[in-house]
């Protein structure tokens, strides 16, 4: 299941696609730039998508997904 983050700080929105992603997992990033932001792509070494950052995310993403995200983990 589909998990969204969104640290409003940094206006980041985090789109977990995978069950989980363990650390170092992500061994591949493809960064993306769009108007108004930047998405980056996260994959594992197999090539499947793990999930996907939005920066800029107020602009990119709906207010409605935003208003449902999850605060991000602290480490």
């Amino acid at each position: 299941m589909m998990r969204v983050t969104y640290d409003p700080a940094a206006d980041a929105a985090y789109f977990t696609i995978a069950d989980a992603i363990a650390p170092g997992e992500a061994t591949r990033q493809v960064v993306t730039p769009v108007a108004g932001g930047t998405v980056v792509l996260d994959f594992n070494s197999s090539g499947t998508l793990l999930g996907l950052e939005v920066l800029g995310a107020q602009r990119l993403v709906p207010a409605e997904v935003l208003g449902r995200a999850e605060p991000p983990a602290r480490t």
